[in-house]
């Protein structure tokens, strides 16, 4: 069984990483009706979901899949994790640019800081809401008993059930904490794309195009790759200098102070658009 403690915590971080993104792309686009934000969100959105969950991510399984590409991950712990956190801020990039290159000719701050709304919400949603939509569901069957019945069934037809018995015995003995954090760390992440997005949107209106994409490209993959150095220092990948608690808290520390540097970029980037329109 499944805790109340547990599923409370479940369906917070359900709330945080599938509702509330659309709840605020709801209210920023009704707040600045006329503003083009409505379709600022979804341009962000859509370069998100182009450059990652169409092109990369498709890539980075099908090589998650081949020994030489395992073996180079196991054996190059570091270069494996910069090259992850480089590609994924060279594919989240192009997605930005595309946004912000499709509004060059009318950008603004609110378009900008809705593009940066639509990359991050729209990844909340697929990559984190919509799984513990699956981790609901799942809950709710484990507590009924027919998630049980869902393995024998399975297992009659001869079919590996390994994944369902991991994924029972995971939310089984997963601590509310855990899934409190994920929907936390969503939420950072979240400010961090909207900085990024405006970011670049801001050296395109500059007509400083490739200084904007160098700078964005620099901070993404930096952000990206300290968390899986941190997690490898406690995972064995780079020996035992962590236990699994330390690094817990120190990524999430680090991910705290990212997004409140990236509230502070925000502002700075609101403050030169100044003049253009009115405050957000």
């Amino acid at each position: 069984m499944v805790g109340t403690s547990a599923i409370i915590a479940v369906c917070v971080t359900l709330f945080l990483t599938l509702l509330l993104p659309l709840i605020l792309y709801v209210a920023y686009g009704v707040k600045n009706k006329g503003q083009g934000v409505w379709t600022a969100w979804l341009l962000g959105a859509a370069g998100f979901f182009l450059f990652q969950i169409i092109i990369r991510i498709p890539v980075l399984n099908a090589l998650s899949l081949n020994q030489s590409f395992q073996a180079f991950a196991a054996g190059h712990y570091v270069l494996y994790c910069l090259g992850l956190a480089f590609t994924a801020g060279l594919f989240e990039v192009a997605g930005r640019y595309m946004a912000a290159r499709i509004m060059a000719k009318q950008l603004t701050f609110r378009k900008g800081f809705a593009a940066g709304m639509g990359h991050g919400g729209i990844e909340a949603i697929l990559l984190v809401g919509m799984t513990y939509v699956n981790n609901l569901l799942y809950i709710l069957m484990i507590n009924s008993g027919t998630f049980d019945r869902l393995i024998q069934q399975t297992q009659q037809l001869g079919v590996d059930t390994g994944a369902l018995y991991a994924a029972r015995n995971a939310l089984i003995s997963t601590e509310p904490a855990l899934f409190y954090l994920a929907g936390y760390e969503r939420i950072l992440t979240m400010v961090f794309h909207v900085a990024m997005s405006l970011l670049v949107c801001y050296f395109v209106w500059r007509k400083k195009d490739v200084q904007g994409i160098l700078i964005c490209l620099l901070l993404h993959t930096m952000v990206d790759f300290v968390a899986p150095i941190i997690n490898g220092m406690a995972s064995g990948y780079l020996g035992s200098l962590l236990s699994s608690t330390a690094a817990y808290v120190l990524i999430y520390v680090f991910l705290t102070v990212v997004a409140a540097l990236s509230v502070l970029g925000i502002l700075r980037i609101r403050k030169a658009w100044k003049g253009q329109e009115p405050s957000c």
